[in-house]
């Protein structure tokens, strides 16, 4: 072989070791990517999960109000017992079947 080959060989071995090097480390952080993810998914599901009963604490509340006689809020009171009226009608009829 001539210099000039294993000068090649040698630059080509260097560069390839580089190369090895950047995937590895690619390699670690795309796992440390995922793992952030999957941290952040839960997270985005237990802050769904709070939301939801933030939301229906708030339209119980709003109910509790309304039938304690605010006048803008009875209507809403009232329509609220209708449905749930329903609701029961509904599952008794259920029941009969």
């Amino acid at each position: 072989m001539t210099e000039r080959e294993t000068d090649l060989l040698g630059e080509f071995k260097v560069k390839l070791d580089k190369l090895i090097n950047i995937h590895l480390r690619m390699k670690r952080e795309k796992q440390l990517l995922i793992e952030e993810q999957s941290q952040l998914k839960e997270q985005i599901r237990l802050l769904t999960l709070k939301n939801e009963e933030l939301v229906k604490n708030k339209e119980d509340l709003k109910f509790a109000k309304s039938l304690l006689g605010a006048d803008e809020d009875s209507h809403e009171a009232k329509i609220k017992i209708n449905r749930l009226v329903r609701e029961i009608d509904k599952c008794i009829a259920l029941l009969n079947k």
